[in-house]
């Protein structure tokens, strides 16, 4: 197996080996802002360096693109979130849910049959 010595930026002009990085972990709440966006461990580093970098383009930078989740999923679990609070509030807009719901499969489908195309 061949070693991947390819640098990754991380930000602020830190970079590291993509074959050296071992964890990503996305920095959320109050910690997040200001150039923090990711804790990235590296081996033969005790303590994780902050990226200004999503980990998501991190892993992609690495070439791990499959381990990267999509737009088409996020605003699957943000649909399904939103709904849950609806309707504990009791208020429910099935028609809007119903546009969202198509829309988002037909992107989806959009991108797969765009994929078959290439393949």
């Amino acid at each position: 197996m061949a070693s991947d010595t390819r640098m990754v930026a991380l930000g602020f002009g830190k970079f590291a080996r993509a074959d050296r990085i071992f964890a990503l972990e996305r920095i959320s709440g109050e910690e997040r802002g200001d150039g923090h966006r990711t804790r990235v461990w590296i081996d033969g580093i005790a303590d994780p360096l902050i990226a200004s970098r999503t980990e998501g383009t991190i892993l992609r930078d690495m070439g791990q693109e499959a381990a990267v989740v999509g737009p088409e999923l996020d605003e699957a679990l943000d649909l399904a979130a939103r709904l849950a609070a609806a309707a504990k509030e009791g208020r429910v807009d099935l028609s809007d849910l119903g546009r969202r719901a198509r829309r988002l499969l037909a992107s989806t489908t959009r991108s797969a049959s765009a994929g078959d195309a290439t393949d």
